[in-house]
């Protein structure tokens, strides 16, 4: 009876010690399927990033054309067709300042044209500004 109750201690011992390392293997299981899933997470952010980046980088490298940019003598034709107008109370100093646009504003908004506040071609054509040579080409 005695090796029969040392017998069963042994295997009572044997067992539990197969449950402890069966829960260690599920908890190992689930931690590699946890880091396996935050790695795949983090993976396919950085890529999503850099595809974004690319497409950025893509967009800053592209050359622009040349920049329309009005004279001074321009600036200060169109200023005073805007003071005329009523859409200019500032002094006329062939600076494009904040007045100034917002006269250009009121001006493209009343002839119809796209309104921006810039003094790009087709303003100047409205206006009857002649354009330089340059500018023509643009």
């Amino acid at each position: 009876m005695i090796g029969a109750f040392f017998g069963s201690t042994s295997q009572l011992n044997i067992n539990r010690a197969l449950l402890r390392a069966s829960q260690k293997d599920e908890k190992m299981k689930k931690f590699l399927t946890l880091t396996l899933l935050l790695l795949c997470v983090f993976t396919t952010g950085v890529l999503a990033q850099n595809s974004t980046s690319n497409k950025t980088n893509a967009k800053q490298t592209a050359k622009r054309g040349p920049v329309f940019r009005a004279t001074k003598d321009q600036i200060n034709q169109a200023q005073a067709v805007l003071k005329t107008r009523g859409f200019y109370a500032g002094e006329q100093l062939g600076k494009l300042d904040d007045a100034t646009r917002e006269g250009l504003r009121k001006y493209q908004q009343a002839e119809g044209l796209k309104v921006t506040g810039t003094l790009n071609k087709i303003t100047l054509e409205k206006m009857n500004i002649a354009l330089t040579e340059k500018q023509k080409t643009m």
